[in-house]
């Protein structure tokens, strides 16, 4: 007999770890579920089922790789991290539309929003934190940084497709965790830009 609440939180725990994992690594959620579908390790939901296509797996596998070295080159990853602001985030809003399964619209439609919204939120953590190590002239903690990150995707999708209340809860204790971090990253990343500011040689309140 099915659980109903035990497919609930599955399917909860996938929609919103797809959208998630999106904004840290989105090449490395693709790959994952793609070798997941293909290999039939779990079921996935009939709409994320293309992701185990050859070209698909190709073409992700790619773009991990590509990452995986960029990723680890200080100021080469923030400016990749600039430009996927406008690929992790929409990407991670329909990965998440497509986990829900088959539901009615508005259900759909609210997958999308809240899947956009933690992607930015996770891609906005990742980012500023990235340009907060910038300022360590070794890059040891840029790879260490980008090793955690790659390892916190794929053991959060593993957590939400065989742990989905386990995954949540570690969810929540991010998204809390979250709430305490951007504001200092924030701060850090104004901080960062006046130190700029002067070493140019720009006044803080010079207008262009």
């Amino acid at each position: 007999m099915i659980d109903p609440l035990a497919n609930l939180a599955g399917t909860l725990a996938l929609t919103l770890g797809v959208a998630w994992a999106s904004g840290l690594n989105l090449y490395a959620v693709i790959l994952a579920l793609g070798l997941v579908g293909h290999f039939q390790l779990w079921p996935l939901p009939a709409d994320l089922e293309i992701l185990a296509h050859p070209a698909v797996l190709f073409a992700s596998g790619f773009m991990y790789l590509v990452e995986f070295v960029v990723d680890k080159i200080p100021g080469f990853d923030s400016l990749w991290d600039t430009l996927h602001t406008f690929i992790r985030i929409p990407a991670g809003a329909a990965l998440a539309a497509a986990a829900i399964g088959e539901v009615p619209p508005e259900y759909t439609l609210v997958a999308a929003i809240l899947g956009g919204t933690l992607a930015a939120s996770a891609h906005a953590a990742k980012a500023g934190s990235r340009l907060l190590l910038h300022g360590s002239p070794e890059p040891f903690s840029n790879w260490i940084a980008s090793l955690t990150e790659d390892a916190a995707v794929f053991g959060g999708l593993l957590l939400a497709l065989t742990h989905p209340w386990v995954f949540l809860l570690m969810l929540a204790l991010f998204l809390l965790l979250l709430v305490w971090l951007l504001p200092r990253v924030w701060q850090g990343v104004r901080g960062m830009l006046r130190t700029l500011r002067r070493w140019f040689g720009r006044p803080e309140g010079e207008s262009r």
